[in-house]
């Protein structure tokens, strides 16, 4: 998932452009979709995951609802930032355009991931239960995130994007999200 920062910055948003970015963030949301149906195909076995919450004195795990819907929600908007502002997928190969700079990317660099995340441990809370492999695979998917934006999605966005991308660098933080968003034009 090509997530990070690649997309658009400036002009994303112009009145005559707006038709052409529909085909681009139906796209997106299509390519986003498929991605996260092949994980919720895959992990659940692995993380422990079963097909009914617990219920009863256990019914207080239904809070995880909450930042599971909200995470995912995230994750999704984020998705179609990149086929609206970015002309682009999260797919590497048909990455967004333009350095994407909307949104939730306007408060941290990597809100795909964040959301994807955060839906799954909340998914955890509710269906999960906690067991070595499991945790094991957590960590090492959160490793492999990790290295995959510092090793590949990071370089590939400097070169793309050069001098736009350092300054969004310097001010906007790779995982913990700003306070405030970041607003490019105010310097």
């Amino acid at each position: 998932m090509t997530h990070a920062e690649a997309g658009s910055s400036g002009g994303a948003h112009g009145g005559a452009d707006r038709g052409a970015n529909w085909p681009t963030a139906i796209a997106s949301l299509c390519v986003g979709a498929g991605f996260l149906a092949l994980w919720f195909w895959l992990l659940p076995e692995w993380l422990g995951f079963h097909g009914e919450y617990a219920s009863g004195a256990a019914g207080w795990r239904l809070i995880f609802a909450i930042p599971a819907v909200l995470g995912f929600a995230a994750a999704i908007k984020c998705m179609w930032d990149f086929g609206w502002a970015g002309h682009g997928t999260p797919a590497p190969m048909a990455a967004p355009q333009r350095l994407v700079v909307v949104g939730f990317y306007r408060y941290v660099r990597n809100p795909m991931y964040l959301g994807f995340f955060a839906g799954w441990f909340s998914l955890w809370g509710l269906y999960g239960e906690a067991n070595r492999g499991s945790l094991i695979v957590a960590l090492v998917a959160l490793a492999i995130a990790e290295l995959f934006v510092r090793l590949y999605e990071e370089p590939i966005l400097r070169a793309k994007f050069g001098a736009d991308y350092e300054e969004y660098c310097r001010n906007v933080p790779r995982w913990i999200p700003r306070l405030r968003a970041w607003n490019p034009a105010v310097r």
